[in-house]
């Protein structure tokens, strides 16, 4: 499996990015209210990451993976792994959907009252995307298996 390419996350991130904007200059109008919780519900999931990448991390360094008890097992690994991967992947989108609703909401604080009550929620969200796009690259780069030594053979 590769590894997920940055460029990839920015071109999904700046994809969302215009979209949203495009499609909220139409439909502002009618949305709710985003509330604050999104931005603190991502930023949990940022932190869960950065929790479990510090873990494996450590694991690895001390040559603790396998099947004892005191182990992490591989399979573990490779499902933290996939959960990195897939926080990546939703932080790239998530940030890219509140920056581009940030791009229409934070110029009209001023004259919109729904703007100025928006605001705090777009800004809250788009940094707990950044933030859960970065934390899953870390938790999925601390996933990676290290190279076998020069005695071991690769099977």
């Amino acid at each position: 499996m590769k590894t997920t390419s940055i460029t990839a996350l920015v071109g999904v991130g700046g994809f969302c990015a215009a979209a949203t904007l495009i499609a909220i200059q139409n439909l502002y109008n009618v949305m709710s209210t985003v509330p604050i919780s999104v931005g603190l519900t991502l930023l949990i999931m940022a932190v869960l990451c950065c929790m479990l990448a510090w873990r494996v991390k450590g694991q690895i360094k001390d040559n603790r993976i396998g099947f004892d008890r005191s182990q992490l097992e591989p399979t573990r690994v490779a499902t933290f792994l996939i959960i990195g991967k897939t926080s990546a992947w939703t932080g790239a989108i998530f940030s890219g959907i509140y920056v581009g609703m940030g791009v229409y909401v934070i110029p009209r604080m001023g004259d919109l009252v729904a703007a100025a009550n928006d605001a705090p929620g777009v800004i809250t969200a788009a940094i707990g995307g950044v933030v859960l796009c970065a934390a899953g690259l870390w938790l999925e780069r601390a996933c990676a298996a290290p190279p076998p030594t020069d005695g071991d053979s690769v099977r």
